[in-house]
């Protein structure tokens, strides 16, 4: 048993100290194709070399330049370039008095982090029409991937401990092992900006969110008070916390699986406390080049089992959006959600857990980055969500907050018949509310259920397999974008809230 522990061992140290051979290097995460963020934003370059010796980074390619020296100290170097336009290639030479370290075919552009679990990690070769959209990458050179590989430690380390998959120009016999979500969320993107697109793919099958999470997030929703499972931060300090230095635009993530039946009530708190923290270290570690409050998408809970009564994954679709129904929303600036239950893949090879459609999830991804990265006008990017619910005694009228497009059903919409203050749950009572008619943004639902009971709450899409593929019965005039789960509760007094029953 000893040997395999040195050899770990081995790896370890040399990744994270190997200049102190004497040697000049660059951090993992650097090398040959990569991308570089984009102006007006600076890029941080660095690496390790002997200590103490004199370090100059020249760049040259469209546009020359040369930084001030700098000294490496512990064992470490770091620069920051001037902001340098979108475009290349270039040539990155970091020289010493005996050493030269050089990347070639650097590019200047927007770098996305890929973060989550499983369908995060759901590979290229894996989606719907594989072979095509594999035999297009090569007319994508400009959008080039990165993958870390798949590492734990307990302890925050400074740089990847293995590279799973250095930088290089997409082709179809690598990018096949890529994150399918974050290839094609970065195709449809360089579509978009026609610029180059650097993606870093950092994610891991059936993780919950704690373990990519920091002890200062977890600590926010008092997630380090409770047992302290084995995994908690271990992703973060193994999978995230190397990156800080490095400047990104951005992040997409996919991810909540594994938290619906592990602490899935905290989740509306762990989530966006994850992506504050993410912010804050990103921006630190770069010397303030990432943005503090930098575009954050992800993709809503998809479907499970088509059987299952459990309120899991609609729980968790809901703490998602930090019990608002929508992003952005004032817990969650500048962030964007692809709402993804209307696309379940009862034949997935994959387990159904795992829906090969990624194309329109990339899809909705990008209308979201559109609108809310780069600020797009006149982008939808949100399905139809309620701005007004109106209880009578027969009838509800939920009003939209745009044109919709209605089909008719009998057990999407539920209500909940109670008398009591007592806000409706998971063991209240809950019946279907039929839709009985619709106009251009407003649906009227059915009461007939209650009885002589009030209706105390409304919810939509409150399942785990909500519908069939792409047949829920409320999407956008476009009949592209779905409406989101919701639940609305009767008001009680206080302040009115849009997803209130009136």
């Amino acid at each position: 048993m000893v040997a395999p522990l040195c050899a770990a061992v081995v790896v370890v140290f040399s990744a994270f100290f190997p200049g102190i051979d004497g040697r000049l290097l660059f951090a993992s995460y650097y090398g040959d194709h990569m991308v570089l963020q984009k102006s007006p934003q600076r890029a941080v370059v660095w690496g390790y070399g002997p200590e103490g010796a004199k370090i100059t980074v020249s760049l040259s390619g469209p546009v020359n330049q040369e930084a001030s020296p700098v000294t490496v100290t512990k064992g470490i170097w770091k620069v920051t370039l001037d902001p340098v336009d979108a475009g290349g290639p270039y040539t990155v030479n970091v020289s010493s008095t005996n050493y030269t370290a050089i990347l070639k075919d650097v590019l200047f552009g927007d770098i996305w982090v890929c973060g989550g679990q499983s369908n995060m990690f759901f590979q290229t070769s894996q989606v719907f029409n594989a072979s095509e959209e594999l035999a297009l990458a090569a007319k994508y050179p400009h959008v080039r991937p990165f993958m870390a590989a798949l590492k734990e430690s307990e302890t925050e380390l400074p740089d990847l401990i293995e590279v799973k998959l250095p930088w290089f120009v997409a082709r179809a016999d690598v990018l096949s092992e890529f994150s399918a979500v974050c290839w094609l969320f970065g195709r449809y993107l360089y579509d978009t900006m026609k610029y180059p697109i650097g993606l870093v793919e950092s994610c891991w099958g059936g993780t919950p969110v704690e373990t990519w999470s920091s002890s200062r997030a977890l600590h926010m929703c008092d997630l380090d008070k409770l047992e302290v499972p084995h995994n908690n931060s271990l992703l973060w300090n193994a999978m995230i916390h190397p990156l800080l230095n490095m400047t990104i635009y951005g992040a997409i993530w996919y991810q909540g699986e594994a938290n619906t039946e592990y602490h899935q009530d905290k989740y509306n708190c762990s989530f966006p406390a994850m992506i504050d923290d993410w912010r804050m270290a990103f921006h630190q570690g770069s010397g303030g080049q990432t943005a503090a409050d930098f575009p954050f998408g992800f993709v809503q809970l998809s479907t499970n089992n088509k059987k299952n009564i459990d309120d899991g994954f609609p729980e968790l679709r809901w703490h998602q959006t930090a019990d608002f129904g929508f992003v952005p929303n004032a817990r969650m600036k500048k962030t964007f959600m692809a709402v993804a239950f209307d696309l379940p893949d009862e034949k997935s090879p994959y387990g159904t857990i795992h829906p090969r459609d990624k194309q329109d999830v990339a899809l909705r991804l990008l209308l979201g980055a559109r609108a809310v990265a780069y600020n797009q006008k006149d982008v939808l990017f949100q399905g139809p969500f309620p701005l007004q619910i109106e209880s009578s005694q027969m009838q509800i009228n939920v009003t939209y907050d745009q044109i919709v497009n209605v089909d008719s059903s009998t057990i999407i919409f539920e209500i909940c018949c109670s008398e009591t203050a007592a806000p409706c749950g998971s063991n209240s009572l809950w019946v279907p509310a039929s839709i009985m008619n619709w106009g251009p943004s407003n649906v009227l639902l059915s009461t007939s259920l209650c009885n002589s009971s009030s209706v105390a709450a409304l919810r939509y899409a409150w399942k785990d397999w909500p519908c069939n593929f792409k047949a829920c019965p409320i999407y956008d005039a476009s009949n592209t974008l779905p409406a989101p789960p919701f639940v609305a509760h009767r008001r009680t007094g206080g302040r009115n809230h849009e997803n209130e029953l009136k």
